[in-house]
């Protein structure tokens, strides 16, 4: 079995250039625009790191997506990945909002053979391929979303990271179990 180089580069530029988003723009991805108003501040920075974290969901949709029609899920599997899928794309539709809102434009979605190429998708022979693809994606968006949590003073807006983060976490922990892998040993095993 050929294993599968994940994006960590793009997670990890996520964290390291975005020194997390203001109080602002996750108020309103929280769709709590009366908590935003009055905070004021330059948005393009908010944008930017909003626009990495939809590339990043982009890439989780498409990766269900090519999961998905492979051919080589079991009904099983199969049925738990257009579920995550499906949550993948309310964090998408989520994050749009909150771009549009600000007055940014959203990142475009690349096609599904560009994810293709970068995911290379062409080296998944069999179900075990398709689900350490996804648990490794799904690890990355956990530590990703966890580590723009401490930026927040606000318990509301530090509450929305937690959430994705734990949409993410829940992704993460059942791939395991799809795997037979056993839980991380390891007290605070993510957001490292």
């Amino acid at each position: 079995m050929q294993l599968i180089t994940p994006p960590a580069a793009s997670r990890r530029s996520f964290l390291g250039t975005t020194g997390g988003l203001s109080a602002v723009a996750v108020a309103m991805l929280a769709g709590k625009e009366a908590l935003a108003q009055g905070m004021g501040g330059d948005m393009s920075k908010d944008v930017s790191i909003l626009n990495v974290a939809l590339g990043l969901e982009h890439e989780a949709i498409n990766a269900y997506q090519l999961g998905a029609t492979s051919g080589l899920l079991q009904p099983g599997p199969l049925k738990v990945a257009v579920l995550f899928q499906s949550q993948h794309k309310g964090h998408r539709d989520a994050l749009i909002a909150t771009i549009n809102k600000l007055g940014g434009k959203p990142v475009a979605e690349k096609t599904l053979a560009q994810y293709a190429a970068e995911l290379h998708a062409n080296t998944l022979k069999n179900q075990t391929d398709v689900l350490e693809l996804a648990t490794r994606l799904e690890l990355g968006a956990v530590n990703a979303y966890l580590g723009v949590i401490p930026a927040f003073g606000n318990r509301d807006l530090a509450k929305v990271a937690g959430r994705l983060a734990a949409d993410e976490t829940m992704h993460y922990t059942a791939l395991l179990g799809a795997l037979g892998r056993p839980l991380p040993n390891d007290a605070l095993s993510f957001g490292a």
